[in-house]
């Protein structure tokens, strides 16, 4: 009489299939519901950088960047497949042990029957496969506006064999797999920019981006925080322009800033010094100030300036013009024969893109250029861009 033995040498047995079917029972009995939007593999980048792939057909285990080791542009099925999972629901806390605030829960452990799993997909769960939870679906959102329900997505990042999946046969029947929340990245283009539809089943004006994407409101989050920052600290440097200066003469005795005028008593028909064309007195040391950053291209002790691209012909004395065709913009004083450089105007907004500084023309640089083959590129490159890597 042979021996009883569960256990057979590289066989399933009558016995594996007995557990299996009852295990895809369990499975069809208990289960939710879970779409499956299938990972493909990597687009072809057509491209001669030896660090990019060049395949005519999407490789699903192949790796785009091969110095990041990241598959950016992914290709993913437009067909979306039903399968039955099960898994623990908790609740969502917040975890305040550590510095600052963290979603302790947000990862989920999905329990999957394997045989029907490779037979509705032809493969296994996979690390960059998408999944969605209809029974997550949220038809009362907060925002009125919202008139779709808001749906729940999951990427698989890891998938294993759970040691309650193994029968007495000592085969395993059962796929587990570890998914985090899905989130707006250039990863999941193919399932983020589908078209949604309303209850009636009609074409919407709405992407899956529009609803599940947090961009606008990170982006309206950066815009008050940028404006609350410029309210504080406007302009780089330091601000001077409340300060008052005293008008000097070239020993450094001070004078009458309102210059000669009939309420100086002082002054008699004897006094050869008083002409005419006196007027109001301008200081001299106009940049009395000195430190990291202090010229604003303002004339002191709030005197009237003028601002162009050329001096004035009709200018006298102590008047102020601010040049702009200079980088930084550059103040000057009239001094009755020459004009004499005061300062430049060196404060400039820490908001990048929006100073005159040569930070905001160089390393903020924006604009584009047309090469000699006609073809437009921005100015500002990236090193990766500028230094392609060529085989030896």
């Amino acid at each position: 009489m042979p021996r009883i033995s569960l256990w057979k040498d590289g066989a399933h047995t009558n016995d594996y299939r007995f557990f299996d079917r009852r295990m895809k029972e369990m499975f069809t009995i208990g289960g939710t519901g879970v779409n499956v939007h299938k990972y493909l593999g990597i687009a072809s980048q057509g491209g001669s950088d030896p660090s990019q792939p060049n395949q005519t057909t999407p490789d699903l285990l192949g790796i785009q960047d091969f110095l990041f080791l990241e598959n950016r542009d992914r290709i993913y099925d437009q067909d979306v497949y039903n399968l039955r999972g099960i898994y623990s629901v908790s609740d969502t806390d917040f975890d305040l042990s550590q510095f600052g605030l963290f979603l302790a829960n947000d990862t989920l452990f999905i329990t999957f029957h394997e045989n029907d799993m490779v037979n509705s997909l032809g493969r296994k769960l996979m690390s960059g496969d998408v999944i969605e939870l209809p029974h997550l679906t949220d038809f009362a959102a907060l925002d009125e506006s919202v008139e779709l329900s808001l749906k729940r997505y999951y990427v698989v990042q890891e998938g294993s064999r759970p040691s309650e999946g193994f029968s007495p046969t000592w085969w395993g029947h059962l796929w587990r797999i570890k998914c985090t929340p899905l989130v707006d990245a250039q990863e999941y283009n193919d399932i983020l920019n589908i078209i949604q539809e309303d209850a009636d089943g009609n074409q919407t004006e709405s992407t899956l981006r529009d609803l599940l994407s947090t961009y606008n409101k990170e982006l309206e989050i950066t815009n008050k925080v940028v404006a609350a920052a410029e309210k504080e600290v406007p302009e780089s440097g330091y601000d001077t322009s409340q300060y008052y200066i005293v008008p000097t003469d070239p020993t450094g005795n001070p004078l009458e800033p309102k210059g000669v005028n009939a309420d100086n008593t002082a002054l008699n028909a004897d006094n050869t010094n008083a002409t005419a064309d006196a007027r109001r007195i301008t200081p001299q040391n106009a940049n009395a100030y000195s430190g990291y950053l202090v010229g604003d291209g303002l004339a002191p002790n709030g005197e009237p300036i003028s601002m162009g691209t050329s001096f004035p012909s009709d200018s006298q004395e102590g008047d102020f013009i601010l040049r702009l065709d200079f980088l930084p913009n550059r103040l000057f004083r009239y001094s009755g024969n020459r004009w004499i450089k005061v300062e430049d105007d060196v404060r400039s907004k820490l908001t990048p893109g929006t100073g005159n500084t040569q930070r905001d023309g160089f390393i903020n640089n924006t604009s584009t250029f047309t090469a000699d083959d006609n073809t437009t590129a921005t100015s500002r490159q990236s090193l990766s861009d500028a230094l392609k890597p060529r085989e030896d």
